[in-house]
């Protein structure tokens, strides 16, 4: 079997799977999603999605972040880790949208990767979720899950693994084909566990490397 079908067999038994996946962080504004997913660098979702709450409650626009300074802000946001550094981009990123883009989210990969803080992966989270473009967002459990079923070849770098991907998942599935990658990753393919290969949906074709 090829990867390109491969990878058309896996969207397909992921669909059935997880019909409903999509982004576990929780965001109601386009901006709000690039500060959360800046504050998920090595750190749960789950705990992001409390501590925004915190952060909202007390800066609840673009202008009030962007003024408020980084040490207001790491105040907030230290319990999702690397308070220091998170809350530098996450105010200079704040600043930059206000100044340079009227508060709009960028809608291009290029703009995207000026923002501060803002890497390949989080511009393909935006461009996916916010704005309904082909993205593939290449987490550690997109990384994870696409070497042990053979969709690439013991590739980690997140980079090169966006890359092969990209030459086998049509374009239109990519973002919730990532998603759905997370849920399986979380429930099944698990990383600090043996994995549940006896109930995944995925056993019929898998390789099952590294497992």
């Amino acid at each position: 079997m090829t990867k390109k079908k491969l990878a058309l067999e896996v969207i397909e038994l992921l669909k059935k799977e997880y019909p409903d996946s999509g982004c576990s962080l929780v965001y109601e504004e386009p901006w709000k999603l690039l500060v959360s997913v800046r504050l998920a660098a090595q750190c749960t979702d789950a705990r992001v999605n409390i501590v925004v709450e915190k952060l909202y409650e007390k800066y609840p626009g673009i202008s009030d972040i962007a003024d408020a300074g980084p040490e207001k802000i790491e105040e907030i946001v230290k319990p999702c880790g690397l308070g220091k550094s998170k809350a530098k981009d996450i105010v200079l990123c704040m600043r930059m949208l206000r100044d340079e883009y009227g508060g709009r989210v960028p809608d291009t990969m290029e703009e995207l990767l000026k923002l501060p803080g803002v890497g390949r992966k989080s511009a393909n989270l935006v461009l996916g979720d916010i704005y309904g473009k082909p993205a593939i967002v290449t987490d550690t459990h997109c990384i994870r899950l696409s070497n042990r079923i053979g969709l690439v070849d013991g590739i980690k770098e997140p980079a090169k693994v966006e890359a092969e991907l990209w030459k086998i998942i049509p374009p239109e599935e990519g973002n919730a084909f990532c998603h759905r990658l997370v849920d399986h990753g979380r429930k099944v393919c698990t990383a600090r566990t043996k994995p549940f290969c006896d109930r995944c949906c995925l056993s019929g074709v898998c390789k099952k490397r590294g497992v």
